[in-house]
């Protein structure tokens, strides 16, 4: 199963006060039903994939409005892996309809007596997390949750209530509607918390703190290559000029102080001026401030460059 899956699983056992429940069924039904005219009325037709979905849902009904409820299970076409769940709900459909403000015009989308205590405003997220939410596994190579929906407007709404937890959502259209959508993994790990996903968040947060652990080793990593890198580049280009200086003048005759860190250079070719400056101690006695050092290699290049100049003359 997947970390979208597994997260659903666990928020379909959480068990809810009545009026929470309500909120949920409302964001449910919202999302992924429809609301149709028969020769017997008005009827809602809730459309899920997720038996565990469909029986929560069965039950919320039951439990709620103390009525049964028809199901229907469908084969989708050749590609599609999982049999479609079809809730038919004739009895006391209007009442449903009105009670969970499934027709509500689009100022007042989410019916605002549902969404009033602060436990509602979170199992309505419940809700739209199980009808069509879904989140990226801690383990992939980006952090992402979404909510999607046909309406905008809805969209909108629904990250206005996930603001409410400053959860910073946002929307964005798609080829198919609309997403409200959370990108930040703190955030994402706040929604796990709002939405009851406890098992779930706890799976999250040691994914994640072992990936940023691994981001930064990495990235120490990166930054001791490139000062290797750096080290050797530098030293490549002395010991050029070091070359250029042996094969035109005496060495010999040089000031001390560029003698010793011709010396070093040659017998530590790969070393940092840091590590020649310890070197320094062994060799000559003393110790060569990595300063002082990084002074007598650039007279030596200015001087290697100098001779070379003169003889394109």
């Amino acid at each position: 199963m997947s970390f979208a899956s597994d997260t659903k699983s666990e928020l379909v056992s959480i068990k809810a006060d009545n009026c929470c429940t309500l909120a949920e069924l409302s964001a449910l039904l919202r999302l992924h039903g429809e609301i149709n005219l028969s020769s017997d009325g008005l009827r809602i037709e809730f459309f899920t994939t997720n038996l565990q979905i469909a029986r929560r849902v069965i039950k919320s009904i039951k439990d709620s409005y103390h009525i049964d409820v028809d199901i229907v299970s469908k084969k989708q076409m050749k590609l599609k892996k999982h049999d479609i769940y079809i809730i038919i709900i004739k009895n006391k459909a209007n009442s449903i309809i009105n009670e969970l403000g499934l027709m509500n015009n689009p100022d007042e989308l989410m019916s605002e007596p549902l969404i009033n205590k602060e436990c509602c405003k979170k199992a309505y997220l419940r809700g739209a997390f199980l009808a069509s939410g879904s989140i990226n596994s801690p383990t992939s190579s980006s952090y992402h949750m979404e909510i999607s929906s046909n309406d905008e407007a809805f969209a909108y709404k629904l990250s206005e209530l996930l603001n409410y937890f400053n959860l910073k959502s946002k929307v964005s259209k798609r080829k198919k509607g609309f997403i409200s959508y959370i990108k930040e993994s703190e955030k994402i790990a706040d929604f796990l918390r709002v939405v009851g996903a406890i098992n779930a968040l706890f799976t999250f947060e040691d994914e994640r703190i072992k990936r940023d652990f691994v981001n930064s080793i990495t990235r120490v990593m990166n930054m001791e290559i490139a000062n290797q890198n750096k080290t050797l580049d530098a030293a490549t280009k002395q010991l050029r000029s070091i070359s250029v200086l042996e094969n035109m003048i005496d060495v010999e005759k040089l000031p001390a102080s560029m003698t010793e860190a011709i010396t070093l250079r040659k017998e530590f070719p790969e070393s940092s001026l840091m590590e020649l400056s310890e070197m320094s101690i062994y060799v000559f006695k003393k110790k060569i401030s990595k300063s002082a050092l990084n002074h007598r290699f650039r007279n030596i290049t200015e001087l290697a460059n100098q001779i070379l100049e003169d003889l394109n003359e």
